[in-house]
């Protein structure tokens, strides 16, 4: 089952948060993510985290993100880079290396899409939350624990890197939903979240520098 939620937004100068709605749930489980973007000329980098810790069922694993980019109505998918984790039977997992996510961009006009479902990596890479206190996902069903199709997941974040002659610094970012899950499914409703945050975004920036550079370069 997959889910899509509606984000609150804030926005900066080149800089732009969403996160879920306070309450979001997906397939009657409990959703929590961030995403950060960051525009220079030419480049928009991207942070999708998943705040939700020790999810219970794999439909709170992040696998898209829809957003609008203004006036924008192209873009390549540049680089992006996770860090990978494979979550054993008993919730116990080890981390593995930075990898390339495998996610996919496409877009309509102006709005678009990253996903991992129907790519030659999906269902694996998803993105899932943090574990418990102990350090283990006490919580995982089947779905998670031991799961070899869906292992291994993306560790609690992903970085995406887009790059177009069109994105500048008054690019602006809206309509951006998440969706979790391994298939499609039911919407969520839009429920206002006033704790959104800039988290991350140093980091994003500090990409967008490094991936500005080597598209150049290229």
């Amino acid at each position: 089952m997959c889910a899509v939620v509606s984000c609150a937004s804030v926005a900066y100068a080149g800089s732009f948060t969403f996160s879920t709605p306070l309450g979001a749930t997906a397939g009657g489980q409990p959703v929590n993510a961030t995403a950060n973007f960051a525009t220079i000329n030419g480049v928009v980098g991207i942070n999708i985290t998943n705040n939700q810790a020790n999810p219970t069922s794999i439909i709170q694993a992040v696998s898209d993100l829809f957003f609008d980019l203004s006036n924008v109505t192209g873009g390549t998918l540049t680089a992006s880079f996770g860090g990978t984790r494979n979550i054993a039977a008993d919730g116990t997992f080890t981390n593995g290396n930075a990898v390339t996510t495998g996610w996919a961009l496409s877009n309509v006009g102006s709005t678009f899409h990253l996903n991992v479902l129907g790519t030659a990596i999906g269902p694996a890479h998803l993105i899932i939350g943090g574990p418990d206190n102990s350090n283990v996902y006490s919580n995982a069903n089947g779905s998670i624990a031991g799961n070899t199709p869906h292992n291994p997941f993306l560790a609690q974040s992903a970085s995406f890197f887009i790059s177009d002659p069109g994105i500048t610094f008054d690019t602006q970012v809206s309509n951006v939903h998440f969706s979790f899950g391994t298939a499609p499914g039911t919407n969520v409703p839009n429920i206002p979240d006033s704790g959104a945050t800039v988290a991350l975004l140093g980091l994003v920036l500090l990409g967008l520098a490094v991936a500005r550079a080597k598209f150049r370069k290229a």
